[in-house]
């Protein structure tokens, strides 16, 4: 690792990889083949992190949760990046937006959340939204006091069948200096209410056997109290978050480009060809060190907006720039590792396929690199006034 860290936080890193060793790790060979984690292997992973306090630890102590710092956070993250999102996952940081939730709504969701009793999912893709999400078909159409929702989301991840999702949907229509705009509002919608169907979806290449569901809304009725936040601030919810979201997948990439970097150093140290190590000729110990600068300008770019956010300063372009920049320095580096390892690189005898694999989604979930590029022209330009 490329920083410094207090001796608490080294106290909880030997914590994790402790825990990623016993639990982690030796199943990730049967998980990629099977496509499944199975039931009784997620749940005990899920009661051995309540065990030590991993679980929930995103959340602060108020509401049950570990109350860990952003700094000590990010240590987790790192880490978890690692390993395959369809393990570490059941270890599980439930998302910040429930914060929101208030009165009956954090008995109902948000405590349930912290011990372990329910799992949600973030539902907000929808097939012919994926980056556009102001082009989301979903609506909320208001009934007396009660909402009617209707649509389909595809795409939403989770280790497991959630007990609710928080759904994101048009309410309405604002007028705008710039045209009419969407009114967003976010749902919490119960799994097994009339009209709401939740179900697996496709399977990926990346992450085998973490799971993608697709939900569909057909006149579900909602009540008032379903609503998290305010009707039409759908967004102003999820951004208070989503900004650090980017940040945690820009610090799993740095765990996992440390991890498939280690692996290729070691090949290119023993792998000899014309009487000397690989690594020996510039093709591939440039590889190498093209990767161990990038990595050390990523880990300082993770840290940074992480500094900045404890500061109140992290902006949407920040968040941005180090989930473009790690995602896609994890591309290179795990491509330049298959390149290093030549035919064996993709034989499944050895984890640098399924590395290389599970690397290849950094660059799309979260909002692919193209949306990031948009977010950070949109805030150059505008500090001209375009």
């Amino acid at each position: 690792m490329n920083f410094q860290t207090s001796h608490e936080n080294e106290l909880l890193l030997s914590t994790v990889r402790a825990f990623m060793e016993e639990n982690f790790f030796p199943h990730e060979e049967m998980v990629d083949s099977t496509g499944e984690v199975p039931e009784e292997l997620g749940r005990e992973i899920e009661a051995k992190s309540r065990e030590i306090g991993l679980y929930a630890c995103n959340l602060p102590e108020e509401v049950g949760g570990g109350g860990l710092s952003l700094s000590a956070q990010h240590l987790i993250e790192r880490e978890y990046g690692k390993t395959t999102h369809a393990l570490h996952s059941w270890a599980a940081r439930p998302t910040e937006i429930l914060l929101a939730c208030e009165g009956d709504q954090r008995e109902r969701y948000l405590l349930p959340c912290v011990t372990g009793e329910k799992r949600e999912l973030f539902a907000l893709t929808e097939p012919e939204a994926g980056s556009d999400a102001m082009g989301m078909r979903s609506t909320g159409r208001r009934d007396g006091d009660d909402w009617i929702l209707n649509g389909s989301k595809h795409f939403i991840s989770g280790p497991c069948m959630p007990d609710f999702a928080i759904v994101f949907a048009a309410t309405g229509e604002d007028d705008t200096p710039r045209g009419p705009r969407k009114r967003v509002t976010a749902f919490l919608v119960d799994v097994g209410l009339p009209g709401f169907d939740c179900r697996e979806g496709t399977k990926s290449v990346s992450y085998r056997g973490y799971k993608t569901f697709q939900l569909s809304f057909e006149d579900v009725r909602l009540g008032p109290e379903q609503i998290l936040g305010e009707e039409g601030r759908g967004f102003e919810v999820a951004n208070q978050w989503l900004g650090m979201g980017r940040i945690w997948v820009g610090a799993s990439c740095c765990g996992k480009a440390e991890r498939i970097l280690d692996m290729a150093s070691e090949w290119a140290a023993t792998r000899r060809q014309f009487g000397q190590p690989i690594g020996r000729f510039q093709a591939t110990g440039f590889r190498l060190a093209d990767g161990a600068m990038t990595l050390r300008a990523a880990d300082l770019m993770v840290a940074d907006a992480v500094a900045r956010h404890e500061r109140g300063t992290m902006s949407d372009a920040d968040a941005a720039m180090v989930k473009v920049f790690c995602s896609e320095m994890l591309g290179r580096i795990a491509d330049d590792a298959v390149q290093i390892h030549g035919g064996m690189g993709l034989m499944e005898e050895l984890p640098i396929q399924r590395l290389w694999r599970d690397s290849r989604l950094e660059r799309i979930w979260d909002g692919t690199s193209e949306i990031q590029r948009h977010i950070i022209t949109r805030s150059i330009l505008r500090l001209y006034g375009a």
